[in-house]
């Protein structure tokens, strides 16, 4: 069989993706350790017996709904190549909006040496991203999960950066040592049952089940947030859709006295909810419709401080 035979096989057998094309292409050169595009440059190319064998156990397990990224144990996030497992959650694209909104915070905080938590780290996706884009910050990423903890570690030590982030094993904020100057997180936020079998039959329920109504872990994790964030600190939350109402009302009555924004991600969904901590002063307790990024939806708005 030949790469152009193969990936025309696959294309056939994952028929019911839709995007068979691209699981097949993205499956053989995991493979055969090629380039997607290398495919294309060498499509005569005959795979071996083993190759051929190793792309239909592949073919069979995506067409059972393993996630792509599952089976070649890797994906990409902000540029960086993260491993990945039944383990830990697969990183998603939406959430690169909450790293770039906590790299516009940090510069906000006009320091270098920040002291930065992940709540929830899982992969750590979030915390590598900030980590390679704040050289000088230091970093605490915590997790319930020892399992996911494992894999976070090893993209901490695959990065280079065991020596700026410290894993802590615990449930939210409450393993913290210090307080910190900004805080992020991805909390669950989606109603299990109502999530796709491509997903609950893989991913880590621990990772992605708000509870009944997607608010379970907001409701323990936001007061929490202003005994661990320092004031005039950040706070910044990835929210599901339609979500950002009552997310927002949560966030006025745990931090009293704190600025609330909110952020689109590119669907025009609002995605991020940043909170800034009060300095004990006058109460600022109200809540700014996000203006959006440059270039993007909604930025006609203005902020009562400016990022």
């Amino acid at each position: 069989m030949t790469i152009a035979e193969a990936l025309q096989q696959g294309t056939v057998l994952l028929r019911n993706s839709p995007s068979a094309r691209l699981d097949a292409e993205v499956l053989l050169a995991h493979v055969l350790g090629l380039r997607r595009v290398d495919l294309y440059a060498h499509p005569t190319r005959v795979l071996t017996s083993t190759e051929e064998a190793a792309f239909r156990e592949l073919l069979r397990r995506r067409a059972a709904q393993e996630p792509v990224s599952y089976l070649v144990g890797k994906k990409e996030f902000f540029g960086l190549t993260l491993l990945v497992d039944r383990r830990v959650m697969i990183p998603r694209p939406e959430t690169e909006v909450l790293v770039e909104r906590a790299l516009a915070c940090a510069r906000a905080l006009e320091g270098e040496e920040l002291c930065i938590a992940d709540i929830g780290t899982g992969s750590g996706c979030i915390v590598v991203a900030l980590a390679h884009a704040l050289p000088r910050a230091r970093f605490y990423a915590t997790d319930i999960s020892p399992e996911a903890g494992q894999v976070a570690q090893e993209n901490f030590r695959r990065h280079g950066l065991e020596e700026r982030v410290t894993f802590l094993e615990g449930d939210l904020c409450t393993v913290l040592p210090e307080r910190v100057d900004l805080l992020v997180s991805n909390p669950p936020y989606t109603l299990w049952e109502h999530l796709p079998l491509g997903i609950t039959a893989y991913e880590p329920r621990l990772a992605l089940d708000g509870g009944p109504d997607g608010l379970a872990v907001y409701r323990r994790l936001l007061p929490q947030i202003p005994a661990y964030v320092r004031p005039g600190g950040f706070a910044l939350l990835e929210l599901g859709d339609g979500q950002a109402e009552e997310v927002s009302a949560l966030a006025r009555e745990a931090c009293p006295g704190g600025l609330l924004r909110t952020w689109p991600d590119y669907s025009g969904f609002e995605r991020v909810l940043e909170i800034r901590l009060g300095t004990g002063g006058q109460q600022e307790n109200k809540r700014l419709a996000g203006p959006g990024r440059p270039g993007r939806p909604g930025n006609a708005g203005r902020s009562a401080y400016d990022l």
